[in-house]
């Protein structure tokens, strides 16, 4: 089976400092696929360079057959490219449900004019998108909150209000940046518990970064491991673990405990 997603000779440099130096990796459907390293490594470029935040200098990025390296990050997103980001990027004046929702827009059909009369068609497609809304907000069990304001939220939940959102926009691949980071060993669980439902439930391939060296190795099928903007090892949890080069990056670093 073609991977859902190839990532081919990735490289991106910023005035003279290369921060992705020849990477490349594929991503199979229904798979999570973690990519790790130590502070600085390249992990969020290569994310960044997948949703069109980043242009790279060379390198191709396939998603599902079709050549996506030069399109814009809106059109990545329309063709099924969902992110939650490293630091949380929500809207704080507005509630939970409205956060979610604004992950709907990219999938709403109904013109301004339309939206303004609120009738026919645009009623009928905000009920549709309300109610895809509701089944997110009991999915991540959240519905105490769902009229709160995501600025009086304690950061757990604005964490997975960023998921919510995300998941708004029907991805077809779902790419989580750190979306354990800052969170309590209960949080952490529960948010793996949905990470996993996604997965074997839902059918959905993911690419993650977390720091969390067990939350990796449980929950990811294969891991890439980068050092320096460069590909040093991917395989198996197992693998990776006993991988003599990953070892030597990691000597000195808290991830390793």
């Amino acid at each position: 089976m073609d991977p859902i997603l190839r990532v081919e000779n990735l490289h991106l440099s910023f005035h003279g400092i290369q921060a992705i130096a020849g990477v490349g990796f594929d991503l199979s459907l229904h798979e999570i696929f973690g990519i790790i390293g130590p502070n600085g490594a390249g992990k969020t470029s290569v994310l960044n360079c997948i949703n069109g935040f980043y242009r790279p200098q060379r390198g191709r990025i396939v998603f599902d057959g079709t050549e996506i390296s030069h399109a814009p990050p809106h059109v990545r997103a329309q063709r099924g490219i969902a992110r939650t980001f490293q630091n949380i990027a929500l809207y704080p004046g507005m509630t939970v449900r409205d956060n979610i929702m604004t992950g709907r827009v990219i999938r709403m059909r109904s013109g301004v004019l339309a939206c303004g009369i609120y009738a026919g068609p645009a009623e009928r497609e905000h009920v549709h998108n309300r109610r895809l809304v509701e089944e997110i907000i009991d999915f991540l069990e959240i519905e105490g909150v769902r009229d709160h304001r995501v600025a009086d939220l304690a950061y757990g939940i604005q964490k997975k209000v960023e998921l919510g959102r995300a998941l708004a926009m029907d991805p077809r691949l779902l790419v989580l940046d750190e979306p354990m980071a800052g969170m309590s060993m209960d949080e952490k669980a529960d948010m793996a518990r949905y990470v996993l439902e996604l997965k074997e439930v839902r059918h959905l391939p993911m690419i993650l970064i977390e720091h969390d060296m067990g939350v990796v190795m449980d929950l990811c099928d294969r891991i890439m491991v980068m050092d320096y903007g460069r590909k040093i090892a991917e395989g198996l949890p197992a693998e990776i673990q006993r991988n003599p080069d990953v070892i030597k990056a990691y000597i000195g670093a808290a991830v390793v405990a």
